[in-house]
């Protein structure tokens, strides 16, 4: 998969994460979402298909992840 522009991306991260810097932050670049983590942003970034993203986000909403160990 090539690698998308992130120059212009615009990034968030969840509201309920507050001022704390253990977060990852997440940011929509054409049909893909791309997620980094805040403390070293600089350190990579993961690229994720919107499907993919969308099917995570729905597992986690539904609580398919609750009692993985």
């Amino acid at each position: 998969m090539q690698q998308p522009d992130l120059s212009d991306a615009h990034w968030r991260k969840s509201s309920l994460s507050g001022s704390g810097p253990s977060c990852v932050e997440m940011a929509f670049v054409g049909n893909d979402v791309a997620v980094r983590d805040t403390k070293n942003r600089d350190g990579g970034t993961l690229i994720f298909h919107r499907n993919e993203w969308t099917t995570f986000i729905n597992g986690i909403k539904s609580g398919h992840y609750d009692n993985l160990t």
